[in-house]
């Protein structure tokens, strides 16, 4: 009830602050801070509107007259706040789905061999990996340097506060680092290459300096090594992998090649150690499923037939 009456109040609020009867500074004191914003932005959805309808108020004075000479009927006086609110919700309407209570969040994504460099806000850069996305808010980024991702992408954090990457597997915190992230079905892998990186997942937390590595792989115990790299293979134009089962390793080909693989007669919890190019897809395709003994050929454009030899 306390929740409705507080609702109630504010829309008492803002009708009178559209028709005049409250400052900026009053109704500042009157409502929350998002809400107070929010009414920012609808007041000058209602300027936008006006201008585009500039006609309105003389069409409502007409629409006035013709009813008060209806001596006929009894007419009620009309009622000031209640021709605000529906101006508002017209407006909410309007331009909802466009700058008057725009969505904050910001989405990027890359297709299929698509490598897209992006700086944030605070000068941070994430270098994103075919078809991977990530997702932040613009409005709260200053405050807080969270975004999601999906798939794959090498971070260059401004130093600062708390940076965090959020995924389906787990989620990485640093202050001001270089470090790849890799969150792919249920592969989760993180590289530290400068700094410190701290990586929790399913529970468990790990920190990771300078060339060290964490993975879990299907929810499975945590795996480390190091590497010899300094910065990501694929950034490079290669797909490295490290004892994973086939089945991430042709994920990757899919992603950076578009095209599907039928695996019903093979096995795709082989393990592979190896690499394979950006540029060519037939040579990757050999340094693949060579070296498995696996055979393939392409039945039809994009759909490669996979058979153990």
């Amino acid at each position: 009830m306390e929740k409705q009456n507080l609702n109630s109040n504010n829309d008492t609020y803002l009708a009178q602050w559209l028709a005049g009867e409250l400052s900026d500074d009053t109704l500042q004191t009157l409502v929350s801070e998002s809400d107070f914003k929010a009414y920012i932005k609808l007041r000058k959805g209602i300027d936008v509107y006006t201008s585009l309808n500039a006609e309105t108020d003389s069409s409502f004075t007409e629409i006035q007259k013709k009813i008060g000479q209806r001596k006929q009927s009894k007419v009620r006086p009309l009622n000031t706040k209640r021709w605000w609110m529906g101006i508002a919700a017209s407006v909410v309407i309007l331009f909802g789905v466009f700058s008057l209570l725009r969505d904050t969040i910001v989405s990027v994504e890359t297709g299929f061999g698509e490598k897209q460099t992006i700086v944030l806000l605070d000068g941070s850069e994430v270098i994103l990996n075919s078809k991977s996305t990530i997702t932040y808010n613009e409005d709260t980024w200053k405050d807080n340097r969270t975004l999601s991702l999906s798939g794959e992408a090498y971070f260059k954090v401004a130093k600062g506060s708390t940076f965090t990457v959020e995924t389906n597997n787990g989620e990485v915190k640093v202050l001001g680092t270089q470090f790849n992230v890799n969150s792919t079905q249920d592969l989760f892998e993180v590289v530290c290459y400068e700094g410190k990186v701290g990586v929790s997942s399913h529970n468990e937390a790990i920190v990771l300096l300078p060339t060290h590595t964490v993975r879990r792989i299907n929810g499975d115990a945590i795996e480390t090594w190091q590497v010899a790299e300094t910065k990501p293979y694929w950034t490079r134009g290669e797909s490295a992998f490290k004892s994973v089962p086939l089945k991430y390793v042709i994920t990757a080909l899919e992603s950076e090649y578009d095209v599907t693989f039928n695996v019903d007669n093979v096995d795709t919890n082989m393990i592979f150690t190896g690499s394979f190019p950006h540029d060519n897809i037939n040579t990757a395709l050999q340094t693949v499923f060579k070296t498995l003994d696996i055979t393939y050929f392409e039945k039809e454009k994009g759909l490669i037939y996979l058979s153990v030899k």
